[in-house]
């Protein structure tokens, strides 16, 4: 059985340290999709530059390079989505909200139902969306964001369960801080080793990919990392 997986949001912190961790694992093609592409080169990857994901005629566009088949499956991550906060409820626009929504829900939306439509011609697939810790709770200073994130963990349950008539599975992540250096330039007074770094969350979609047939519909919340200084071997 052959394996595909596309990766959406691959040029970012988080997506170049996951491409970093899949180009490890079994998969026979790797999609790397994103608003600008680095100029490496990599074995056995298709790069696709995208537009606004939030335009549903560009993400049919990104996904024109992937030929379904019957001896296929595939797999998708996507880190897309974007932030703000810091400000109040009363303090938000009108931009701000269409801004969260378009880019943490509506793109997302338009890429799962272009996969579906690619993964109902193969034999099966798996989906894993960058939803948030904070759609968990509600923040202060972060309402449409974490609204946004709470919509797009509803769409991974909700994909998980139409996904079940073409074998698709469809889980997210709920990370609170990725090891970024974007993240790292504003935390100044914290011990970068709790912080969760890209290549883990690579090695966490592995794992949940290799048993795509039976784990679906999750969240899986990040809130912290410790650092293991002991054998789990012995």
């Amino acid at each position: 059985m052959r394996k595909e997986a596309l990766i959406f949001g691959s040029s970012g912190a988080l997506g170049r340290g996951v491409v970093k961790t899949l180009l490890k694992g079994d998969f026979d093609h790797l999609y790397l999709c994103d608003l600008h592409m680095p100029e490496d080169e990599l074995p056995a990857v298709t790069k696709i530059v995208t537009g606004d994901l939030s335009d549903s005629a560009n993400v049919k566009k990104a996904f024109e390079f992937v030929d379904p088949a019957e001896d296929k499956l595939l797999f998708l991550f996507s880190t897309v989505g974007g932030f703000v906060g810091g400000k109040m409820i009363e303090e938000t626009t009108d931009q701000d909200l269409q801004k969260m929504f378009s880019m943490n829900f509506t793109a997302n939306f338009n890429i799962l139902r272009e996969f579906k439509h690619k993964v109902a011609k193969c034999a099966g697939g798996s989906a894993i969306f960058t939803s948030a810790y904070t759609a968990f709770a509600g923040e202060a200073g972060k309402s449409v964001y974490g609204a946004s994130k709470s919509a797009l963990s509803h769409l991974v349950e909700t994909g998980s369960e139409e996904g079940r008539a073409i074998n698709l599975s469809v889980n997210g992540i709920a990370p609170f801080i990725i090891d970024t250096p974007a993240n790292r330039s504003w935390m100044t007074d914290i011990d970068f080793d709790t912080l969760i770094k890209p290549e883990e969350v690579g090695d966490l979609l592995l794992s949940v990919f290799r048993n795509f047939n039976f784990v679906s519909g999750n969240i899986i919340k990040l809130p912290y990392r410790f650092p293991v200084h002991f054998n789990l071997q012995k």
